[in-house]
């Protein structure tokens, strides 16, 4: 079993920015593909990101240029760095390790109002 625990969301106005981390319980998350999902009120959770084990990244065309996503193996962390916020990235943001199927956190809300 493998748990991730999500920290860093909140409160921020439009055109802010916030840094989502993701912390694995076990070291083996430095060998699976880890990623941010998230899931507005009333919408389909949907994909944001994903960082491959080696370092290669694939983003939602929506957040490409305003989102980053980075990990750090040695600390079993992934990371979201989201820029330039807008009202509509509103949603519950979940950290997944190994695809759909595999493991997901409780998610952190992340609320971009004025």
């Amino acid at each position: 079993q493998v748990q991730l625990v999500e920290s860093g969301g909140g409160l921020v106005q439009p055109g802010g920015s916030l840094t989502l981390s993701c912390a694995a319980s076990r070291n083996i998350a430095s060998i699976y593909t880890m990623a941010w999902y998230r899931q507005a009120p009333g919408k389909q959770r949907e994909l944001v990101a994903a960082i491959t084990s080696g370092g290669s990244t694939n983003y939602a065309d929506s957040m490409k240029g305003r989102f980053t996503i980075s990990r750090d193996n040695a600390k079993n962390t992934v990371y979201l760095q989201m820029n330039s916020l807008k009202p509509e990235d509103t949603a519950v943001y979940y950290c997944n390790l190994d695809g759909p199927a595999g493991y997901w956190g409780k998610g952190t809300l992340v609320t971009v109002s004025s």
